[in-house]
């Protein structure tokens, strides 16, 4: 598909679900997990912020799927069981990232509630964390191949629009 500049994302963090419209007809729609803690936007909350938001960078093109992400780099790493087994607490960025850049100055921008400053980002995550369901610390966790079709259908700048409602 041609990536345009009319696509945009809408997020309901009470459905856990995530819409991709073109020119605002329906394309695509998964299941996601946001935050255990709910919505928020302010630093060390570990919430997902609301509001407007554009997909600042986009992070992991041509990586296998699984790849592990620490600081937006890829570690050498494929998630596996095994790996999850040797490293119980870490939060798992999968696959490919899609940094957000809150558009909202005062609320999702700059200050203690920039949500670019946050890291807050939608990725990968191992297929064993349940979607439909909020549990991540701030980010927006998707399915590796369904991220994975996200990131092919979408371009730097595409607006992001999360909403609790």
């Amino acid at each position: 598909m041609t990536q345009t500049r009319s696509r945009t994302i809408h997020i309901s963090l009470l459905r856990q679900q995530l819409d991709l419209c073109d020119d605002g007809k329906l394309l695509r729609r998964w299941l996601i997990s946001s935050a255990g803690r709910g919505a928020g936007e302010q630093r060390g909350s570990f919430q997902t912020p609301r509001g407007e938001h554009v997909i600042r960078a986009k992070i992991g093109a041509g990586r296998a799927l699984n790849t592990v992400f620490v600081g937006r780099r890829p570690t050498g790493e494929i998630w596996s069981p095994e790996l999850a087994a040797q490293h119980p607490k870490r939060d798992w960025i999968l696959t490919r990232i899609l940094w957000l850049s809150g558009a909202q100055r005062g609320f999702n921008r700059l200050g203690e509630v920039d949500t670019m400053r946050r890291y807050i980002y939608l990725h990968g995550s191992p297929d064993s964390v349940p979607m439909g369901t909020p549990g991540s610390i701030g980010c927006i966790r998707m399915r590796n191949s369904e991220i994975t079709e996200l990131f092919d259908l979408v371009s730097a700048g595409t607006a992001v629009r999360i909403t609790e409602f």
